[in-house]
C-alpha cells in the first residue's frame, strides 16, 4: 500500500480520476449540505437488527446488510455515523450499499442514544466512548465469523473508531476514515465561527432533542439547562453542550479535559503506533472540521497509514463530476473507500498465500 507521501497518486492507483466537485455543488458549503438537500435514491433499509449489549442493562443496535449479488462476503465493514447521525441517514446508508456492492457485508451501528437504537440505551455517545465500542468491536468480530473485519468511520465515527483502536490495539483489519476530527478543541472552534451559525444551530438542535428523548429519563438540572430554563442560560454552543452533558457524563472532569483526551491526534504524538493499515480522507475546504489536523498526521508518516487530502468536497461530500466506473454506486468517497477495502484485501490474501 502507498504511504502518506504517496498519497497524492492514491486514486489513480485505485483507478478513480482526481477528484472535481460535481455541478452545482461546486464549494464546501454546497458539498456538505447537497445529500441533505438532494439525497441519493436508495432501496429499503432491510438490515437485520442487531442488539449488542454494553453492560446495566444497556444495547446498542446494529443492522447487518448483507453483500449484493453474492452469497458468500470478503469482509465485514463496521460502519460509523457522526455526530447527530444514525444508521437511518442517507450519506451512511448510501455508503454502506456501495460496500455491499463490492461484495461486503455491512454493520450500520447505531451509538449510544442515535437513531432507532435510542430506546435500548440510557444517555448519550462521546468521541471517546471505548465501553461502548470494544463490545460492538467484539460482537462484529463474531459477525465476520473469520473473515476480515474492517472499519469505515464517517466524521465523529472516525473519531470513535480510531480511539477505540488506540485503546485495544488489533481490533480491525483495515479503517477508512472520511473528514473526521482528530483535535477536538480546534473542531469545536471552528464549528462556532459566525460563517458556521447555522451548521451550529442545526447540530444543537439535533443534540439537544436526542438527548432529551431518553426514555431513561434525564436529570432536572439536565433538562433545565437543555430547555434553556436554568439559571446560568441556555446552552448555545456545541462546547457548552460538551461541558454540561457530555464530558461528565463520561467521566471527564472539563471539557478541555475530555477534548484532549478523546483526540485521537494527541495520542498519536504521542504514541504512534497501534493502528491497522489505515486510510484518512480530508478535504481542505471541509468547513466543519479544520484541516491542519489530517495535515499533522501526514507529517507524522506514520507505517501503514495514508492519509489523502482534496482541495474540495466539503465535509464528508466528495460528489464528483466523474465517478468511474459504469454501474458502479456512490460517489467519490464511497468508490475510493470501497476499492480501498478492495486493494487491501487482495495485499492482505497475497501476503498470506
Amino acid at each position: 500500500m502507498l504511504d502518506s507521501r504517496q498519497a497524492a497518486a492514491l486514486p489513480a492507483a485505485l483507478g478513480l480520476p482526481l477528484f472535481r466537485p460535481r455541478l452545482p455543488w461546486i464549494n464546501g458549503d454546497l458539498q456538505t449540505l447537497r445529500d441533505t438537500l438532494r439525497p441519493e435514491p436508495l432501496p429499503p433499509d432491510t438490515g437485520l437488527p442487531v442488539p449488542i449489549s454494553v453492560g446495566r442493562g444497556d444495547q446498542l443496535l446494529g443492522l447487518l446488510d448483507p453483500p449484493l449479488d453474492q452469497a458468500e462476503p470478503r469482509g465485514l465493514v463496521l460502519l460509523m455515523h457522526g455526530l447527530g447521525g444514525s444508521s437511518s441517514r442517507s450519506g451512511l446508508r448510501r455508503m454502506g450499499h456501495t460496500l455491499q456492492h463490492a461484495g461486503l457485508a455491512v454493520l450500520r451501528l447505531n451509538m449510544r442514544g442515535a437513531g432507532p437504537g435510542r430506546e435500548l440505551a440510557r444517555g448519550t455517545y462521546a468521541a471517546s466512548c471505548n465501553s461502548d465500542l470494544l463490545p460492538a468491536l467484539a460482537r462484529a468480530r463474531e459477525l465476520a465469523a473469520g473473515r476480515p473485519l474492517l472499519g469505515m468511520g464517517i466524521s465523529l465515527g472516525g473519531t470513535k473508531l480510531l480511539n477505540g483502536l488506540l485503546a485495544s490495539p488489533g481490533q480491525l483489519d483495515g479503517l477508512v476514515t472520511i473528514s473526521s476530527p482528530l483535535d477536538l478543541a480546534a473542531c469545536s472552534a471552528q464549528i462556532e465561527r459566525p460563517r458556521n451559525r447555522i451548521y451550529k444551530r442545526w447540530l444543537l438542535q439535533r443534540l439537544v432533542a436526542q438527548t432529551l428523548a431518553d426514555p431513561f429519563g434525564v436529570s432536572q438540572p439536565e433538562r433545565e439547562l437543555l430547555e434553556g430554563r436554568s439559571a446560568i442560560g441556555p446552552i448555545t454552543s456545541i462546547r457548552a453542550f460538551d461541558a454540561a452533558i457530555t464530558a461528565p457524563r463520561w467521566g471527564y472532569q472539563s471539557v478541555e479535559h475530555y477534548y484532549r483526551e478523546a483526540s485521537p491526534l494527541q495520542q498519536l504524538r504521542a504514541r504512534p503506533s497501534g493502528l491497522p493499515p489505515t486510510l484518512v480522507l480530508h478535504a481542505i475546504d471541509d468547513p466543519w472540521v479544520p484541516v491542519d489536523g489530517a495535515r499533522e498526521l501526514a507529517a507524522l508518516q506514520l507505517p501503514g497509514v495514508e492519509v489523502l487530502l482534496t482541495a474540495a468536497g466539503g465535509h464528508n461530500g466528495f460528489h464528483a463530476r466523474c465517478d468511474g466506473r459504469g454501474t458502479e454506486p456512490g460517489n467519490w468517497g464511497d468508490r475510493l473507500t470501497a476499492r480501498w477495502f478492495d486493494q487491501l484485501l487482495r495485499d492482505q490474501q497475497t501476503a498470506s498465500a
